[in-house]
C-alpha cells in the first residue's frame, strides 16, 4: 500500500474550502488572482483571504486547501486540511514532523523560480569581480581608489562555475554563466546528463573558480559549507549563495574570507538572518551582500497562482499535481 504522505495528487469532486494566506512573495491576492482561482476550483467552493498566518486561525477548522504558508501551530488546528500549495520556494518552514508524516500533499513553485535569483547572484558576482560594490561604497571618493580597484578586477570569460543543486535556480545560474563565456559543471542529488551526482562534489569544488550554492536547506545541507568543505575549494575562488544562508557555517565562511582562501562571497542570504550590525560580513571588503531580496519578481506570484489553478483543475480530473514537494526529502 502506498504511503499517503508521498501522494502526488488530491481528488476534488465536491466544493472545497480554500484559504489564501498572503505573504512576502504574494503580498496581495489580487481580484484577478481570486477570479482565476474561483474559475479553476470546483463549483460552489469557498475562497477566503487573510493577510497573515496569524489571521488564518479563524478559518482553520474548516479549511481543506491552503495557498500560502503554514506554521506548526496552524497545522494543529486544521483537521480537514488535504493540500497546501506553498508561496515560498524554500519549504524548510514546512518540515516539522507532524506535517511530514501527515497525508497532506505539498506543492509549490518547484521548477518555476530561478531567473530572478540568478539575476541577483550574477549581479552580486559582478559587483565583486568588477569592483562595482567598492565604487558604490566610496561614492565621490572612488576615483582616488581607481588603481587599487583595477588591480582587483577579473574577467569571467573562461572561468569555471560549479553549481551545487541543478534545479530551477541552478540551471538559471548555469545559463547566465555560459552567456558570460564561462564553463559550467554541476552536481545534484539526482544526476543527469548535465549534472554529476553528489559523490563528485569534491571534483566540482576543486575545479571551480566560482561555486554557486543553488540547493535547498535540508538536514543534509545544513552547515554543509564548513571548514573542511571550504578547504576543498580552489584558492582565490568565489562563492555565490542566493538560496539559504544556513547552508554555510558562519564561522567557517568568515574564516575562508579573511584568510584569502576565498577571493570573495556574493551573498543574498546569510546564516542567522538578520545579522547583527557588527557582523564581520558587513565589514569585509570582499563581500557583496543584499538582505535576502533575490526572491522578488513581478513574474513570481502570477506564475505560482497559475500553477495552483492548474493543480485545482488536475485535482478534478484525476491527474498528478505539478510542483510536488517530497516531504521526506525536503524539496
Amino acid at each position: 500500500m502506498t504511503d499517503p504522505s508521498t501522494a502526488r495528487r488530491v481528488t476534488l469532486d465536491a466544493p472545497v474550502n480554500i484559504l489564501v494566506i498572503e505573504g512576502l512573495t504574494m503580498p496581495e491576492a489580487t481580484p484577478e488572482f481570486l477570479s482565476d482561482i474561483a474559475a479553476a476550483a470546483p463549483a460552489g467552493s469557498t475562497i477566503n483571504v487573510v493577510g497573515s498566518v496569524k489571521d488564518a486561525f479563524e478559518y482553520a477548522a474548516e479549511v481543506e486547501v491552503i495557498l500560502g504558508i503554514l506554521s506548526k501551530s496552524l497545522f494543529a488546528q486544521t483537521p480537514d486540511l488535504r493540500w497546501v500549495h506553498a508561496i515560498a520556494s524554500g519549504v524548510d518552514i514546512f518540515m516539522f514532523d507532524e506535517f511530514i508524516n501527515s497525508p497532506v500533499v505539498l506543492t509549490g513553485e518547484k521548477g518555476l523560480v530561478g531567473g530572478h535569483l540568478a539575476d541577483t547572484g550574477f549581479g552580486l558576482l559582478l559587483a565583486l569581480t568588477r569592483q562595482i560594490h567598492t565604487a558604490i561604497k566610496f561614492g565621490p571618493d572612488a576615483w582616488a581608489h581607481r588603481e587599487a580597484m583595477r588591480a582587483k578586477e577579473i574577467e569571467l570569460e573562461g572561468l569555471t562555475m560549479g553549481v551545487l543543486g541543478y534545479g530551477g535556480t541552478g540551471r538559471a545560474m548555469a545559463k547566465r554563466a555560459e552567456a558570460f563565456g564561462m564553463r559550467t559543471i554541476a552536481v545534484d542529488e539526482f544526476p543527469t546528463g548535465d549534472a554529476w551526482g553528489m559523490d563528485r562534489l569534491d571534483d566540482l569544488l576543486g575545479q571551480s573558480d566560482v561555486v554557486a550554492i543553488c540547493c535547498p536547506l535540508t538536514d543534509d545541507t545544513n552547515k554543509m559549507f564548513d571548514h573542511d568543505l571550504f578547504a576543498k575549494m580552489k584558492d582565490g575562488s568565489y562563492l555565490v549563495n542566493v538560496t539559504r544562508g544556513e547552508i554555510m557555517d558562519d564561522e567557517s565562511l568568515v574564516a575562508a574570507l579573511t584568510s584569502g582562501k576565498l577571493a570573495g562571497a556574493a551573498l543574498d542570504v546569510a546564516p542567522g538572518e538578520p545579522l547583527a550590525a557588527d557582523h564581520a560580513l558587513f565589514h569585509l571588503d570582499n563581500v557583496a551582500m543584499t538582505p535576502h531580496t533575490a526572491g522578488a519578481s513581478q513574474l513570481r506570484a502570477p506564475k505560482n497562482v497559475a500553477r495552483f489553478c492548474e493543480n485545482l483543475r488536475r485535482a478534478q480530473s484525476g491527474h498528478e499535481f505539478e510542483g510536488v514537494v517530497s516531504k521526506q526529502l525536503g524539496f
